[in-house]
């Protein structure tokens, strides 16, 4: 049988990811603290994961001692889950550029400057020379839509975001290897084959091993998907990261089914 790498998740993650995987699922304390079982996390490091999350309205307390995401929570959700639509969102490139200047942000403010940094990173831009971004314009909405979502990520609002195009061929060659380090198609491939292998084992397994598993190997994929450049042909194969996304959307409404069966498993044992 295939190893599965393994690293105990944090359980604020873990929970949050659980509780947001699908609409109106509820869990009680005991589920939680079944589940984090699972991952080798202490009960008491997930009854105060619970107080804390409730304190800061991530999730709340509804009847009967269970928990279910509050509307911070809902937010949270909701943007875990927007790689389901990524792909709808993108157009045909036209060799132009979305470039996000950052020479105007103060260097002083480190928190700032790490959140900027994360923005950029999740929009999938790569610095081309000093304090200058780019990513292909291939999102709908054009550099409107890319300096929207830097926004909503947290980018200083004083970067410029603006569209280009027309670079010397030397800018333009260099700009075309930014993100060739990644090695998508590779991981594309690599995370079709384990996915493959995951579902055509899952049956099998006993259900907390399956509940396991299904976390572990979803969790990964949906970290690559959330990081993805979103590139456009001819920088990346689309097709590949296509079949990618589509197993991985597999995976996901299957590992959702035996997490469900594992948390009803939980209220059979205690009736």
């Amino acid at each position: 049988m295939q190893q599965i790498e393994e690293k105990k998740p944090i359980a604020r993650k873990l929970l949050l990811k659980l509780l947001g995987s699908r609409d109106s699922i509820q869990m009680n304390a005991s589920a939680a603290v079944r589940v984090g079982a699972l991952f080798g996390i202490s009960e008491n490091n997930i009854r105060v994961t619970l107080t804390r999350l409730q304190s800061a309205q991530l999730i709340s307390l509804v009847e009967r001692g269970y928990y279910k995401l509050g509307d911070k929570g809902i937010r949270f959700a909701k943007e875990i889950h927007q790689w389901r639509d990524d792909e709808s969102a993108l157009v045909p490139w036209q060799n132009n550029w979305v470039v996000a200047q950052t020479n105007t942000l103060p260097k002083s403010d480190k928190k700032q400057q790490r959140t900027n940094e994360r923005a950029l990173k999740l929009v999938g831009m790569r610095k081309l020379v000093s304090d200058m971004y780019i990513r292909p314009n291939n999102f709908l909405g054009g550099a409107v839509e890319v300096r929207d979502k830097l926004h909503t990520l947290g980018l200083s609002r004083k970067a410029l975001v603006f569209s280009a195009s027309d670079f010397d061929s030397k800018t333009q060659s260099k700009a075309m290897g930014l993100w060739s380090h990644l090695k998508l198609e590779a991981l594309y491939e690599e995370g079709c084959s384990e996915i493959e292998k995951s579902l055509a084992r899952l049956p099998s397994l006993p259900l907390e091993e399956a509940t396991k598993e299904s976390y572990v190997i979803g969790d990964r994929a949906l970290y690559h998907l959330v990081f993805d450049p979103l590139l456009p042909s001819p920088l990346v194969d689309v097709t590949m990261r296509e079949r990618f996304r589509n197993l991985v959307k597999e995976y996901d409404d299957i590992g959702a089914q035996i997490w469900h069966r594992f948390l009803r498993q939980n209220e059979q044992d205690k009736s």
